[in-house]
């Protein structure tokens, strides 16, 4: 059943219902509150700045995540180590085969230009050091703490991670530099540095690291698009 309204305009009557509703037509649609049109525009320069930065973490983030391709790399590979031999004897083309991979090797190494250093946190101190009478292959040693003595010689068989000196991890690299600064021997260019004792398990947390990395630029990428997006 419909009516009027006291003030002419049409209503529905729903039988049960304690009172009218009364049906609005489309002239008497709610207009927009001119006080919200007359709010100034939202600043693009924080807008832009914030797209800057978030860019900028973005790459940062990836160039990160795109330097521990190799230890993440070496981390997943698993498998026996391969015999290298004596590498005073080794071709350089077998070397370069068997980098960035878990090998075994003997050889005798030379005290003349080696170096020795320490790490934060651990005992045990390290030394790197040439293969005798070949300067472009070293050895990285971890000598227990305790054993760093006058007499401590220095071990002929090794096991480890084979990398140049230019791409090694993160706990070896400015080595070269180091080298070269405390010991006046430069290292050739394309040296091979063999890490006794560094497996792939060892290193694994580098693909934890690389994953953290590589979500954070996706979010970064993620917040850029919803943020230059237009609503419509």
């Amino acid at each position: 059943m419909s009516g009027y309204d006291v003030d002419g305009v049409p209503r529905e009557v729903i039988p049960g219902a304690q009172s009218p509703i009364a049906l609005r037509g489309p002239e008497s649609s709610e207009e927009l509150d001119p006080e919200l049109l007359a709010l100034p525009d939202p600043p693009r320069g924080g807008r832009t700045l914030t797209v800057a930065v978030l860019a900028a973490a973005a790459a940062l983030a990836l160039a990160l995540a795109f330097a521990l391709r190799r230890d993440v790399a070496f981390a997943l590979r698993g498998g026996a180590s391969d015999d290298l031999g004596d590498l005073h004897l080794t071709p350089l083309a077998n070397l370069a085969s068997d980098e960035n991979r878990l090998v075994r090797a003997e050889a005798l190494l030379g005290a003349a230009g080696g170096i020795r250093y320490e790490r934060p946190l651990v005992d045990d101190t390290f030394r790197t050091l040439p293969v005798a009478g070949r300067p472009d292959v070293w050895v990285d040693v971890r000598v227990p703490a305790g054993q760093e003595t006058g007499r401590w010689e220095p071990p002929r068989s090794f096991v480890g991670r084979l990398v140049r000196f230019g791409a090694a991890g993160p706990r070896h690299r400015g080595l070269a530099d180091a080298i070269a600064r405390v010991s006046r021997t430069d290292v050739p260019a394309g040296a091979f540095l063999l890490v006794d004792g560094e497996a792939p398990e060892d290193v694994r947390w580098t693909i934890l690291l690389a994953a953290t990395f590589v979500a954070c630029a996706a979010w970064n990428l993620i917040s850029i698009s919803r943020i230059v997006r237009r609503v419509k």
